[in-house]
């Protein structure tokens, strides 16, 4: 038999985080190969300097626990913002309710990474591997099933042959519709607004959730940069007109419809950074797994970003297929067999359907003008802080915490 050979199409922040999992969940005869089409940096070994404008994800308390085990945490933590505490309400409603770590006995509920942290860090990790064979800057453009495996063709004419194929190339991936996997896509009417803000107040690692009538506003803690101690990620999500508006319009105006929307908790808003909108959809691969390929990342599940839930998703997909893979082929299964590929896509079936569901369902249902909705949402928000066996377990299940303990029993 020879040497089982995985495939990955996408080298982002999933498409590397899945490689280091394999390099350390496969035995030593497996072979892996990583194929991405923009050219990466060269690692290097300088201390990360934050940036006011660099861009961001939060780390749910289960994707820290990931990339602790791969031994990248303390490099990471140069580019970390802690979320200590969690508070969630809505514009003009008397609900609200707030989460601390400290409830969870936990160091942090999460955590805010910037990206090129993340990346550099990644990187640096996947170049030390001695068996990631990396070929870059290539692209896989055509896939078919071949034998028990697929073949793929690469943009210089090279092919590959591999028994399994992740396809991790995101949410737009054309090596997914090219292989007709059936994707759903359901547009929100709405654009994300995203940009880096300065505060007058220390925001001391309190994340925010704001629920207003027009979409949910979220700031995120980053740690400080030069000339701005208290720095945190926006994410505010508004119908396209109002979300350009705000793009384009001065930092006067933005700060007194920010201020408007958010309130004078942490006091002036004293600096915009770059600012950028995106339009939402929910992107869901119907079918994530057939005869020697799985769909992965935002390829498999593109999620509205009001929970942030959407890499940390990808992420616990990644940790378990590199552990069900490992398993399979120390059985002498192969890793692309359907019987090895079901089992993945039963065991990660629950988490991915309660994660799309609550990032899908909750834009939607504290915008509702219902008066009788209105009183449950604020009912629902306050007896969160009045029942602590709720509040804990609601925590646990944002954190991904309750689907990576069920991974491990």
């Amino acid at each position: 038999m020879s040497a089982p050979h995985i495939l990955i199409a996408g080298g982002g922040m999933v498409g590397i985080s899945l490689a280091l999992l394999l390099d350390r969940a496969l035995p030593a005869s497996a072979r892996i190969t990583l194929v991405e089409g923009a050219r990466l940096p060269e690692g290097s070994a300088a201390p990360y300097h934050p940036s006011f404008d660099a861009r961001s994800t939060a780390l749910s308390y289960s994707s820290a626990a990931i990339y602790r085990d791969l031994g990248l945490w303390e490099d990471l933590l140069p580019g970390l913002g802690p979320i200590s505490t969690i508070h969630v309400s809505r514009r003009g409603r008397p609900g609200s309710t707030l989460l601390s770590a400290a409830q969870q006995g936990w160091d942090a509920l999460g955590w805010v990474v910037e990206n090129p942290c993340l990346g550099r860090c990644l990187l640096a990790a996947l170049r030390r591997s001695e068996r990631i064979e990396l070929r870059c800057p290539q692209r896989v453009v055509h896939g078919e099933a071949h034998d028990e495996g697929m073949r793929v063709r690469l943009d210089d004419e090279a092919t590959l042959d591999c028994d399994l194929l992740v396809i991790a190339d995101g949410a737009e991936s054309s090596l997914r519709d090219q292989l007709a996997f059936l994707t759903r896509r359901t547009r929100y009417g709405q654009d994300a607004l995203i940009a880096n803000l300065a505060l007058e107040r220390d925001h001391g690692g309190c994340a925010y959730e704001r629920f207003t009538d027009s979409g949910p506003l979220a700031l995120l803690p980053l740690p400080p940069a030069p000339q701005a101690p208290s720095r945190m990620a926006l994410v505010w999500t508004l119908p396209p007109e109002q979300a350009l508006a705000r793009r384009d319009c001065g930092a006067e105006e933005f700060a007194h419809e920010f201020i408007e929307a958010f309130g004078h908790r942490l006091g002036r808003l004293e600096r915009v950074g770059e600012r950028a909108c995106y339009a939402l959809s929910l992107v869901e691969a119907v079918e994530q797994v057939r005869r020697g390929c799985v769909v992965l990342g935002n390829a498999a599940h593109a999620l509205h970003p009001v929970a942030g839930q959407g890499f940390n998703l990808a992420l616990r997909d990644a940790h378990a297929l590199s552990a069900r893979l490992g398993a399979a082929i120390e059985d002498g299964a192969s890793p692309g067999s359907m019987a090895v590929l079901r089992r993945y896509a039963q065991e990660r079936s629950a988490d991915q359907a309660q994660t799309i569901f609550a990032s899908d369902s909750l834009p939607g249902l504290f915008m509702h003008s219902d008066p009788v909705l209105s009183l449950g949402r604020d009912l629902a928000l306050a007896g969160l802080d009045f029942l602590p066996f709720l509040r804990r377990e609601f925590a646990r299940q944002a954190a991904g915490m309750a689907a990576l303990e069920r991974a491990h029993d």
